[in-house]
């Protein structure tokens, strides 16, 4: 394959093509212009894969490919994949990036990390895990991406480098494989080598990458008889004749290693490369490889052999000092057999040993006694341990020990869990504690490594995890710290499997064994938290009694009691009390601090639901505030998965209750971009699905509505847990839109059935009395408006403008005659007190059309005018169609927004026009601008006649 070409280097042979693919990249990556062709807007990247079986080259081309970047000054990053460094989480993507970043002193590396560095860094081997809760895989992911790209950017051009691909570690491959589409729009181009033939389970996504960009990968194929005579050639003599060339090629059947190799030992026994002499020629090329390869290396002597098998044991990047201490040979005989083996061409290099080739490393560890291979990585385990390079460089070689209930294994394992589960690799973590249970541990310690085991295993294996932690439970734990950890991580896992039934008996039966009454406070906190999102609670009244009775008592002096001062909210703001007793909870709650990622053991729901709550009471702007501080604390905790889905899912659902359907539609999407990340059916796919589809609902698009809800199969059976908006009313809602009017009006029935027996009765959460009140006014019209009525008075209790105003327009729209036009002036009256923009539109369309209908034309005008311009301000495109055919109907045409308005503004009424148009409702710029309530809604009332409601068109108008 390989010819001499200057001092040292030597030149493919029959490579062409694949060399003018990567000219081409290199070309584009850099911005040149091959001859005649118009040189590309910017430099891009690409992708050039190459699959081919061992010893076909790939090495060498990649080879070629780094030293063509290097001279076109390329920045190159290179990696290899190991045979023996396949479980070592992160080790290929530690070879690509350490040389970028290592030693540069730790302020540096802070400072380009940015807030990454506490996520990867760990896991590119640049700093310690910091304690707390470990990253999330999708998080870490993230992270490697960001410094991938800053790279990319940073160090244009760019060539990344991965060799054997196929041995890669599966955290790093998987890292990769999903990156690397993202090549071609950066300065960077991406070359990848695997065999195909060996491509692991979690390898499969490599074979997708194309050769250039839509094409195959790259294959190279056996060199032709002539290329093997002309290496034979070069290496042994021109004098080598025909028939001896041509033999060369058929035992080597055109492998360019093995004809190397063949060339090499004719070489050196100094054969005379005739006709005469090829037939020897079989013999020396089944030394090569294989059985033949192993006797020449016994020749060797047992020194040599024992530290050539040393060296197998360890991988890649082979220490001589820790070769020779795996070997049990002393320095000045473990430099000999490393002279030995390089004259062999089994070994090179000097300060850091490498096989020659990965196919003879291969065939050196596979000729290892099976008993002597054991006690080598167990002597390699110690061996690395000692030399200071920790538990984790050990915990691959316990793997490969035969269990022998060794404790000083067991500690190794466990320490090499909980650095890996920190760097973000649960999956190896997983692996070294399952095999340290197999040690067995001491039997005291068998608990504590059940409940690592399920740790490890909660974001991959939760069915596992259950199993693991029933476990550990089973077994006897002398520290109560240890087993209360234990019950809440099961309760956790079990919840999010909507196993919630089972997480509150397993809190309940700890809380019956339990004497210290501050666990016993936390135990009761987790359960009343996995009641609340029970659909199935049979005791649902008595529980919010039990809840409010203790919440009253608290002071919120620590974390759990304000979580259960928290949980207290939640529950007010379900039953439907008056909305100043839930913010009053809600800021007792806040008092003392609610992070939402400050603690591993602690889910991030209670501090959600008290900032949902301020969202039902009409506070929006403060349910904002803390979310904006949530998702903080996600991203710095590198919770990029479920969290970080539910955040933003749930923040696109306060957009669309504050009318600004445009973003939560993008919340929306995004929120289930990440869902589907976590996996179909789970809490966090409901989330998603059941907002975007009502968001879409309320921007007219009902077939792309009906679309999501096919996708997704959004429909029964419903989850067990409680999600908001209940999903069970959003289908209901979509049926109500598709005219499936009874089909709706059954769903919606049900969904009162489930939810009014647990108290949960408040209209502003959930409205499956609205909506079912619509859906029966023609088959049942007076079960329709008692229905609605009954939702009024609900809200009225409540006392939320927003659920007010909506509730009476549900009523207004299934009443009839006098009343009907009543209850949609007192509907845009409350609705003009809220921050609802999108019910507001409705009301206001709906009260122009009434109006239009009994012959009050000018103040109908007034309100579709209003109505149109609130409309299309929240991006409800259904809603402007129906505003603009009403005011057709009227002999009238829309008018553009009237920002001109703005010069007729008081000075008050210009200060409270500039806080609505930073989103802040009524009662909120009541304390902003220290004015009373009423002469708040004066003031909007007298902004929304002369500009309008659109918060963006506020702000346009106002200049802001």
């Amino acid at each position: 394959m390989v010819q001499r070409a200057g001092r040292g280097r030597r030149q493919l042979l029959e490579r062409d093509s694949e060399l003018a693919a990567v000219d081409e990249a290199l070309s584009e990556l850099a911005g040149l212009r091959p001859s005649g062709v118009e040189p590309p807007e910017r430099p891009h990247g690409a992708l050039l894969a190459v699959a081919a079986p061992a010893g076909l080259g790939k090495t060498s081309l990649l080879a070629e490919v780094r030293r063509r970047a290097a001279a076109k000054g390329c920045t190159v990053l290179y990696a290899r994949g190991g045979d023996q460094e396949q479980g070592v989480a992160f080790h290929v993507a530690r070879q690509l990036v350490q040389p970028q970043l290592a030693g540069a002193p730790e302020a540096e590396l802070r400072s380009r990390l940015g807030s990454w560095y506490a996520i990867v860094g760990p896991a590119l081997g640049l700093c310690a895990a910091a304690e707390g809760a470990p990253p999330d895989p999708q998080g870490l992911r993230d992270g490697l991406d960001w410094v991938l790209t800053h790279l990319a950017v940073q160090r244009a051009p760019m060539v990344l480098v991965l060799d054997d691909a196929h041995w890669a570690d599966p955290e790093s491959l998987s890292w990769l494989a999903a990156f690397a589409p993202r090549a071609e729009e950066l300065p960077l181009l991406l070359v990848v080598a695997y065999r195909p033939e060996e491509l692991p389970d979690h390898a499969e996504a490599l074979r997708g990458l194309p050769g250039r960009a839509g094409r195959r990968p790259l294959g190279l194929e056996p060199l032709s008889a002539p290329a093997i005579a002309r290496m034979v050639r070069e290496s042994v003599g021109a004098h080598a004749d025909d028939a001896f060339c041509r033999e060369c090629w058929a035992v080597t059947a055109g492998n360019p290693f093995e004809a190397v190799e063949l060339t090499a030992k004719v070489h050196d026994r100094g054969l005379v490369p005739t006709e005469n002499g090829a037939h020897l020629l079989r013999d020396l090329a089944a030394a090569v490889k294989g059985s033949g390869l192993i006797a020449r290396l016994e020749r060797l002597g047992s020194s040599t052999v024992r530290f050539a098998w040393a060296c197998a044991v360890l991988g890649t990047e082979i220490s001589p000092e820790l070769a020779a201490g795996v070997a049990g040979l002393g320095a000045e005989e473990a430099a000999d057999a490393a002279d030995r083996l390089r004259d062999a061409r089994v070994l090179t290099g000097v300060h850091t040993l490498e096989f020659v080739h990965p196919l003879i490393a291969t065939a050196v560890y596979r000729a290892i006694p099976s008993g002597v291979r054991v006690a080598l990585h167990g002597q390699a385990a110690w061996t690395v341990v000692n030399a200071g390079l920790g538990s984790s460089a050990a915990a691959r070689h316990l793997l490969e020990t035969h269990p022998d209930g060794d404790p000083w294994v067991v500690q190794q394992l466990r320490s090499a869990a909980r650095e890996t589960v920190r760097a973000g690799a649960p999956d190896a973590a997983r692996r070294y504690l399952a095999r340290a249970l197999r040690e067995p541990p001491p039997y005291d310690d068998r608990a504590v490594v059940l409940y690592e085991l399920g740790s490890a295993s909660l974001l991959t294996e939760p069915a596992t995890t259950v199993n693991h932690l029933r476990a550990a439970l089973e077994e006897p734990i002398t520290d109560p710290a240890l087993r209360h950890g234990i019950v809440y991580r099961l309760s956790q896992v079990l919840a999010h499997s909507d196993r919630l039934a089972e997480a509150s008996e397993t809190l309940a039966r700890e809380m019956r064994l339990t004497t210290d009454s501050r666990v016993r406070l936390r135990l009761q906190a987790e359960q009343f938290m996995w009641d609340a999102f029970r659909a199935d609670e049979p005791e649902s009244p008595a529980r919010s009694r039990r809840l409010a009775r203790l919440a009253d008592r608290l002071t919120g002096r620590d974390l759990t009691e304000r979580y259960i001062i928290g949980l207290r909210t939640w529950d007010a703001t379900l039953r439907g009390e008056p909305a100043a007793t839930v913010i009053r909870h809600a800021e007792r709650a806040l008092a003392g601090g609610l992070r939402w990622a400050a603690d591993e053991d602690r889910g991030f729901e209670v501090p959600v639901l008290v900032a949902l709550s301020f969202l039902y009471a009409d506070r929006p702007g403060r349910t904002e505030e803390l979310f904006v501080e949530g998702i903080a604390d996600f991203e710095h905790a590198g919770w990029r998965g479920g969290h970080l889905s539910f955040a933003y899912t749930l923040l696109g659902y306060v957009r669309y209750r504050r009318g600004r359907l445009a973003e939560a539609e993008d919340f929306a999407r995004a929120g289930l971009r990440l869902a589907e990340r976590v996996g179909p059916g789970t809490p966090a796919h409901w989330y998603a699905v059941g907002t975007l589809i009502e968001v879409l609902l309320a921007r007219g698009r009902v077939a792309e509505a009906e679309s999501v809800a096919e996708t997704y199969a959004f429909g029964a059976p419903f989850p067990a847990a409680v999600v908001f908006p209940d999903a069970q009313t959003v289908y209901g809602e979509l049926l109500l839109a598709l005219g499936r009017t009874k089909d709706a009006a059954v769903e919606l029935a049900a969904a009162g059935r489930r939810l009014d027996p647990r108290g949960m009765r408040n209209p502003a959460w959930c409205p499956w009395q609205l909506h079912l009140a619509r859906a029966e006014v023609h088959d049942a019209p007076a079960s329709a408006l008692a229905t609605a009525h009954d939702a009024v008075d609900r809200a009225r209790h409540f006392g939320a403008p927003s659920a007010i105003g909506a509730a009476l327009r549900a009523a207004a729209e299934v009443s009839s005659g006098a009343a009907r036009g009543k209850l949609l002036e007192e509907s845009v009256s409350h609705l003009e007190r809220s921050p609802a923009g999108y019910e507001l539109a409705c009301s206001l369309v709906a009260l122009g059309a009434e109006l239009r209908r009994t012959g009050r034309a000018e103040e109908a005008a007034d309100r579709l005018y209003r109505g149109l311009d609130t409309a299309a301000g929240c991006g409800a495109d259904g809603l402007v169609e129906r505003a603009r055919e009403e005011l057709a109907a009227a002999g009238l045409r829309p008018r553009p927004l009237r920002s001109a308005a703005t010069d007729t503004l008081t000075a008050r009424e210009r200060a409270a026009a500039q806080c609505a148009a930073r989103g802040l409702c009524p009662a909120e710029i009541t304390g902003e601008l220290h004015l009373d309530e009423q002469t708040v809604v004066r003031l909007l009332s007298a902004v929304y006649r002369k500009v309008g409601t659109d918060q963006s068109g506020l702000a346009a108008a106002l200049g802001e």
